[in-house]
């Protein structure tokens, strides 16, 4: 098992607070699509994580499942849910693979 550290993500539309996550990545290495992270994580196959650029903190990535929605991917604490996802920068277009 590897445990990755994601550093950008993609959104079709990045300004917009209320669209999920389509795909995470760390460029140049890989970027991969929400539901392959979900998977991963699933299976025990990867680990994922955020660090905080102030901080350094570790957050890890944690499938969220609430009934009758898709499945979605947040970040997780000291305990907390946040939303360290969401503050990355969008991964560049060429990062895609």
């Amino acid at each position: 098992m590897a445990d990755v550290q994601v550093t950008c993500i993609r959104k079709p539309h990045p300004m917009s607070p209320h669209e999920h996550i389509t795909h995470l990545g760390n460029p140049p290495r890989w970027e991969w699509t929400r539901e392959q992270v979900i998977a991963s994580i699933d299976a025990g196959t990867n680990t994922f994580y955020v660090l905080d650029p102030r901080t350094g903190k570790r957050s890890n990535v944690a499938v969220v499942r609430t009934a009758g929605k898709a499945p979605y991917l947040r970040t997780h604490a000291d305990g907390d849910w946040n939303n360290n996802l969401l503050s990355l920068d969008q991964c560049p277009l060429a990062a895609r693979r």
